[in-house]
């Protein structure tokens, strides 16, 4: 009797097979997104290739005859200013903190707003009233509640002294931006979450609660996990705009007291100095450090978005 060989069977890969329906939607989003794309490349496209060709020149607007080109030298001068890593510190401290707040608060506001039955319309409405005010408005409002002489925080935190200057130290000016910032653009946050929300089953709740879940394991177990593309979208969008903070400290402090964030650095540069060549290499900067968030971001929370959808 002779023994035959036998061939080792090889594992299927059990990579997932996109749908039909999905494909059709994907191109239909791409034919849908096509005309924004365009316009929006035909608008931003000039500006920041004009920015990448400045940067590699030493260019003054006081002189603008003595235009000369020095490669990369620009980007040596920044990268190596402790000015700009310290401009970049506090630029990311005011987006992890602001962020993490807003997503706190906001996510109690989209709570409220979704169970809420009675004049649901005027509590949302009302939630939303902050994220309508212009940004330099609410800025000016902000400064003058923080104000030693005449604001009403002083009063209200009767600990910290009625003639407390919150603009006489760098770290009270930065607290006074956050808040700011928080009040002016958690409704956004909330917003968004909202959305998300309105996406998780109520049979899944109402199956966890027969299960005898409590609340707090509703909330982690059934809730946030179907949320988390919501989560990772208002964290992206808030994130990216906060890493750009600008109006609140343009009006607050002026960029005084350590305050200046990036995009404060590159206005300092460009528009005060006239330094177009050096403010153009801080742009070019800002640009793929809000690239490098966004990848971050979205790695961080690894949201397959079409088992979201339901296809996967």
């Amino acid at each position: 009797m002779s023994a035959t060989a036998t061939k080792p069977v090889e594992p299927r890969s059990h990579k997932p097979v996109e749908s039909d329906r999905a494909k059709a939607e994907q191109r239909l989003g791409q034919k849908l997104v096509l005309p924004a794309v365009i316009v929006m490349l035909a608008v931003t496209a000039f500006p920041i290739v004009r920015a990448l060709y400045l940067s590699f020149y030493n260019y003054s607007l006081t002189s603008p005859e003595d235009r000369e080109f020095v490669g990369l030298s620009n980007y040596v001068t920044g990268l190596t200013d402790p000015l700009l890593w310290k401009s970049i510190g506090i630029t990311v401290l005011y987006m992890v903190v602001t962020v993490a707040i807003e997503l706190v608060i906001g996510f109690a506001f989209a709570m409220v707003m979704h169970r809420v039955i009675f004049a649901r319309g005027v509590i949302r409405t009302s939630i939303l009233i902050p994220y309508g005010i212009i940004t330099v408005v609410s800025g000016f409002a902000w400064q003058f509640a923080f104000s030693a002489n005449n604001g009403f925080i002083n009063g209200w935190l009767p600990f910290i002294g009625d003639d407390f200057n919150w603009f006489g130290e760098g770290t009270p000016a930065v607290i006074a931006i956050m808040v700011s910032e928080i009040w002016k653009t958690t409704p956004f946050m909330s917003l968004l979450l909202l959305a998300g929300l309105a996406q998780v089953s109520e049979d899944m709740i109402e199956a966890a609660k027969v299960d005898g879940a409590t609340w707090t394991q509703r909330l982690t177990k059934v809730i946030l996990p179907n949320m988390r593309a919501a989560i990772m979208v208002a964290v992206l969008f808030r994130a990216l705009d906060a890493y750009r903070i600008f109006d609140n400290i343009f009006v607050m402090t002026n960029g005084a007291l350590g305050t200046e964030s990036i995009s404060f650095l590159v206005y300092r540069q460009t528009i005060e100095q006239f330094q177009l060549g050096m403010g153009s290499a801080l742009s070019v900067v800002l640009f793929l450090s809000v690239l490098l968030v966004a990848f971050l971001i979205v790695k961080l929370f690894r949201v397959d978005l079409a088992r979201a959808r339901g296809e996967g």
